[in-house]
């Protein structure tokens, strides 16, 4: 005789600025976190996504419903920045989390989200959510866990419409490295593992915004020693380390918050001739720097299925995107061509210079998850230095 049915208990909560209240089942850390929901429609990656400092202070829903069945290792972790004061603060789960499954994995899923202060919640309806989201924008919300089940909800209802949101927020400052550093290690390749650069061609100085390892890596892999520094470093500071290039990273938050005092430092490192490439928030404190504006998205580009048009090849190629903010087209200047759109939306997908080697993408080249079509941006930018040298 089979046992009788016992309804779900409730061990975690979402509750929307609007009032709306989500239940579900908790599983990594307890307590309760403020942030903004987004979802994310990757069918890999949920650990390097999770880990990417654009995130921080993002609530991540996962459109995929199986994620954690391949566990965790300590390999595929994306910041550079263990010790960051702001992180993802919570992600949205369909399906319970089952044991791993994965010849890699050193860790189940929950434990890991556990030692990271990171709060999920499962057995939600994400395709209702992400529907919301698409008709409605991302909203602000709470996510709270606790195993006895105890919940306030008017004072989490209170939180979630209280809290400031992203809009006008330097996160990049929370996420960004303290002291310089420098890296050398190549990507991940079987059956070796991570490598190590070998050749060096150029000294790169990479500006960290958020910077993710796998771009770090791409850019060891084509022959490049890098200078990792902090977001608000000087652009005198950054010349006098006499780099080949410049790189200009991805990270969270508003573009035109960190670019008011990034911005006028990317200006004098565009003067001085040397090659200059932006990823992400990179591109969008690019695009600032040489006169255009940023804007806040309804809901955002989040996954590693976004089919991008790239001017310069002629090509349509599948990206990887986790971005909240766009560059207006339309307030480019001159001297500033736009080289890549989004097929989904038409949006701003890249710049470039007319009479000088600065380029940059909204999208993410070094993926990680995600599909490697546009990998062909670190070799250019090696063709860049590669020709100022000459």
């Amino acid at each position: 005789m089979s046992a009788p049915w016992q309804p779900r208990r409730t061990t975690a909560i979402l509750v929307l600025a609007d009032g709306t209240v989500i239940e579900g089942i908790g599983l990594g850390a307890t307590g309760e976190a403020v942030g903004e929901v987004c979802f994310n429609t990757a069918m890999t990656g949920y650990q390097e996504i999770l880990t990417d400092p654009s995130y921080a202070d993002q609530i991540i829903t996962f459109t995929f419903p199986h994620i954690g069945n391949v566990g965790t290792n300590p390999e595929d972790d994306e910041t550079s920045n263990p010790q960051q004061e702001t992180r993802v603060r919570g992600c949205v789960l369909k399906a319970q989390v089952t044991d791993p499954s994965n010849w890699r994995a050193t860790q189940h899923f929950s434990d890991w989200l556990k030692e990271r202060g990171i709060i999920a919640i499962s057995g939600v309806d994400t395709r209702a959510l992400t529907t919301l989201i698409r008709e409605n924008g991302m909203p602000n919300a709470v996510i709270a866990h606790d195993p006895e089940g105890h919940f306030d909800i008017e004072a989490l209802k209170r939180k979630a419409a209280e809290w400031a949101g992203i809009v006008g927020a330097d996160l990049a400052a929370r996420v960004t490295v303290s002291e310089p550093y420098e890296w050398t290690a190549t990507t991940w390749d079987w059956p070796e593992g991570y490598g190590k650069l070998d050749v060096e061609r150029f000294h790169v100085v990479a500006v960290d915004y958020g910077i993710k390892r796998n771009i770090l890596r791409c850019l060891a892999d084509v022959g490049c020693r890098v200078t990792v520094v902090p977001a608000d470093t000087k652009a005198e500071d950054i010349l006098a380390m006499e780099p080949d290039g410049i790189f200009l990273s991805n990270g969270p938050g508003d573009p035109a918050a960190t670019g008011e005092y990034a911005g006028p430092e990317i200006e004098k490192l565009v003067r001085s001739g040397r090659p200059v490439f932006g990823i992400c928030l990179g591109h969008q404190m690019l695009a600032i720097a040489l006169g255009a504006r940023t804007k806040k998205m309804k809901q955002g580009h989040h996954g590693a299925n976004h089919p991008v048009k790239d001017f310069t090849t002629h090509k349509v190629e599948i990206t990887s995107m986790n971005h909240g903010f766009t560059v207006d087209s339309a307030s480019l200047p001159e001297g500033v061509e736009e080289t890549h759109v989004s097929l989904f939306d038409g949006t701003n997908c890249g710049l470039t210079m007319t009479d000088a080697p600065v380029f940059s993408v909204q999208h993410h080249p070094e993926a990680s998850p995600g599909p490697q079509d546009s990998h062909y941006l670190f070799r250019r930018f090696a063709e860049y230095m590669e020709r100022a040298r000459a």
